[in-house]
């Protein structure tokens, strides 16, 4: 496509060079410029795009897109300028890849809990309603219930050029619906502007990511935005942020509740040891649901997509048949095997909301002690580290602090943030750095009866220190550390 026919749908000016240069790609990583590249400078956190026009044109990219004057352009490159790069970057890649979201059913999930679970229960619902599926998320990128290794796919919300070239090829291959975990940051950032959205689902609010938006305020107000570029929204009313949600929101809205009045209210609700029934009050019709994962959390989950579901035209036997399907989520209260009789779960809680949640939840079928095994991220909000230590201290009946992906930071510092507060509630707890030592300590300590909770990384099969990442899954660890044991029995 020539690159005045790319820019149409931008603000851009046109400054110099040739309007009629082909454009196949875009990029904002001058290593991936090459000729027949149009190189789109974005200023990020730590880096300026601008800084790196000279090295896409010694990769044979010949033109660029910026938002600010720079002296460092070669004077046979074509130019345009625009007000914000990353708006423009949207609008570019989405008409050089021929709109692919005008060709899928786009469904979001945002907030701060519960979205990878609400992804994977949506999709199997409408798995069920023999929809071809396409989700983009934080575990994986899958297609018709495939996993896709897709080697341009680098984050959980995926950069802007990323997510349209995702979406393009999940419309060529016949995909009817996409169901995409939607982050603050993409919100923030402006990844998903050129996206159109059929529905949208907010699952909570709570504290995280405050290293980036400063305040819940900031925070909130960003997973607001989902809620004017969508059709139709649904939103959980017990949450305390959802009037802040719906306020200035542009679409429909639908709302799920247990304890508020909502127009998708659970009732009759009973909590199993491998899962919950429930009712459905919707439209003055009762329906019964039952769902193979434990937890509230799950039951708010369950709600969100049930409502979605509706929302678009799934009749409610199909929505029951596919909740059914769901066994499990990676790294989400999944559980080690092992046989000496007590359980080990694995959660990716890393928040003091998730915190609570998990152990709230195993709380439910756990007839001994509590242990939990976690950590905080090293590089992130550190305010949240005394509130889950103060949480784990209260609700769990031993505690191990342990190391979590501590980045840049020094672990024991880390670790230092965290203990007061385990130690002004509880002195039964037990500092172990090391985290695969951690995970151990806790798998020998337990007795029959008891749960193992590891919580804080989940699915994620790898730890971050300031000059290494490694090789690190949870569930390896624990299964290793409950051989061992069975092998010493």
């Amino acid at each position: 496509m020539i690159i005045k026919e790319l820019m149409k749908n931008t603000d851009a000016k046109f400054l110099c060079g040739d309007e009629n240069t082909e454009i196949a790609s875009v990029t904002i990583d001058s290593r991936k410029a090459k000729a027949g590249s149009l190189f789109v400078c974005i200023k990020g956190m730590t880096v300026d795009g601008h800084s790196f026009i000279s090295s896409a044109y010694k990769n044979g990219c010949r033109a660029v897109v910026i938002e600010e004057e720079t002296n460092n352009i070669p004077s046979d490159m074509t130019v345009y300028s625009v007000r914000s790069s990353r708006v423009a970057l949207n609008f570019i890649s989405d008409r050089l890849y021929d709109h692919p979201s005008k060709k899928l059913r786009m469904l979001g999930i945002t907030g701060t809990n519960g979205k990878t679970s609400s992804t994977y229960f949506l999709e199997s619902i409408l798995s069920a309603y023999n929809k071809k599926v396409g989700v983009i998320g934080t575990i994986e990128i899958r297609i018709g219930g495939q996993k896709r290794d897709i080697d341009f796919a680098t984050s959980t919300t995926p950069d802007t050029v990323e997510l349209q070239k995702m979406l393009a090829m999940m419309a060529d291959e016949g995909v009817d619906d996409v169901v995409m975990e939607v982050s603050s940051h993409s919100l923030q950032l402006n990844k998903v502007d050129a996206i159109e959205f059929e529905g949208a689902v907010f699952t909570n609010l709570t504290q995280d990511h405050l290293d980036f938006h400063k305040t819940m305020e900031e925070y909130c107000k960003a997973k607001a935005r989902l809620f004017k570029m969508c059709k139709k929204g649904f939103i959980n009313a017990d949450d305390p942020w959802a009037e802040k949600i719906m306020d200035g929101a542009k679409c429909d809205i639908t709302t799920f509740a247990v304890e508020n009045d909502a127009d998708v209210k659970a009732d009759n609700i009973v909590y199993r040891p491998d899962g919950i029934d429930f009712d459905v009050l919707l439209n003055g019709e009762r329906y019964s649901f039952s769902i193979g994962i434990p937890g509230r959390f799950t039951l708010y989950n369950a709600l969100g997509v049930i409502a979605c579901a509706h929302g678009i035209g799934v009749p409610m036997d199909i929505i029951k048949e596919g909740l059914s399907r769901v066994k499990g989520v990676p790294g989400r209260i999944e559980a080690v095997k092992n046989n000496l009789g007590f359980n080990v779960i694995v959660d990716y809680a890393h928040t003091p909301d998730g915190l609570e949640n998990i152990i709230k939840a195993v709380r439910e079928f756990t007839k001994g002690r509590v242990i939990t095994v976690f950590g905080c991220g090293g590089d992130r909000d550190r305010t949240k580290r005394p509130k889950m230590g103060d949480i784990s201290g209260r609700l769990s009946d031993f505690t191990i602090i342990t190391s979590d992906n501590p980045r840049t930071e020094v672990p024991e510092k880390i670790i230092d943030d965290i203990e007061p507060a385990v130690k002004a509630v509880t002195s039964n707890y037990e500092k172990i750095t090391d985290r695969k030592e951690a995970i151990v300590r806790a798998i020998n300590i337990a007795k029959p009866d008891d749960t193992v909770i590891i919580a804080g990384k989940g699915h994620e099969n790898y730890e971050i220190f300031k000059d290494r990442t490694i090789r690190f899954d949870d569930r390896e660890e624990a299964a290793k550390a409950i051989e061992q044991r069975e092998a010493e029995k």
